[in-house]
């Protein structure tokens, strides 16, 4: 069980898989107002950083679940560096489907929404592990400026222009779906450098140490083409928030 190599290998030395920044991560822990004790479940938790660095400045409890063995190591490590391996916990699993036993005060998909199927998905998924009257925190994207066509959309790494909505789109999709937008907090084109551009210098210094790997070409591809496509493309037309929610 694991994701894509590419993202294995391309986001290996990160610490947040989307393009938000701990600074951000501080921004949506204080407006939520998150208070000692609150339980929260991650979906797609990746490397950890969202629960372990709330536990340690609001001492939250969590659980965090991904199907990635590096990124969910990784979350146990950060974890045990920020002293909070007691607080949360991570593990190594699918988290498509995944409730959990014990409604949670905080339930949350962050850039993950795939586990089932788009928000509207994940947002049903969600709220069954969720207490009554629980906030519910999605992380998606959504288009900054609508692409003049569909040929346009794909430069941008995606299928198509319906894959995304606009941030009004989506935030009246939630309202449509029974949701207060209780709070957000956007990302900005420096949170998209900082998770693009990393990426960059990553898969370099994997295509020198590994040159006759397997899995080389593609790196190389995904390298020679990445940069070019977020200046022109990624950097203007995508926008990425977390949002929270209360059902109505």
């Amino acid at each position: 069980m694991d994701i894509p190599r590419i993202f294995t290998i391309s986001e290996s030395e990160h610490r947040i898989h989307n393009p938000f920044t701990a600074e951000k991560y501080a921004t949506l822990g204080r407006v939520l107002r998150m208070k000692s004790g609150t339980k929260i479940l991650d979906l797609g938790s990746g490397s950890g950083e969202m629960l372990c660095t709330w536990a340690h400045d609001h001492g939250i409890t969590g659980t965090g679940i991904d199907m990635s063995p590096l990124f969910t190591a990784q979350a146990i490590q950060r974890a045990e560096e920020l002293g909070v391996s007691e607080r949360v916990q991570f593990i190594h699993n699918d988290a498509t489907g995944y409730v959990a036993e014990d409604k949670c005060d905080v339930a949350a998909c962050i850039g993950a929404t795939w586990v089932a199927g788009g928000f509207a998905g994940t947002a049903a998924l969600l709220a069954q592990s969720l207490k009554p009257g629980g906030i519910m925190l999605i992380g998606e994207p959504y288009w900054r400026q609508l692409p003049a066509s569909g040929e346009i959309a794909q430069a941008c790494g995606v299928s198509s222009l319906a894959d995304f909505l606009t941030l009004p789109g989506l935030v009246s999709a939630f309202d449509n779906l029974g949701y207060d937008v209780v709070e957000m907090v956007l990302a900005d084109q420096e949170g998209w450098d900082r998770y693009e551009a990393a990426k960059w210098l990553t898969m370099r210094r994997w295509l020198e140490a590994n040159p006759d790997d397997d899995f080389a070409a593609e790196v190389r591809a995904e390298l020679t083409l990445s940069a070019k496509r977020h200046v022109t493309y990624t950097r203007e037309y995508f926008g990425w928030g977390v949002f929270a929610l209360i059902a109505r």
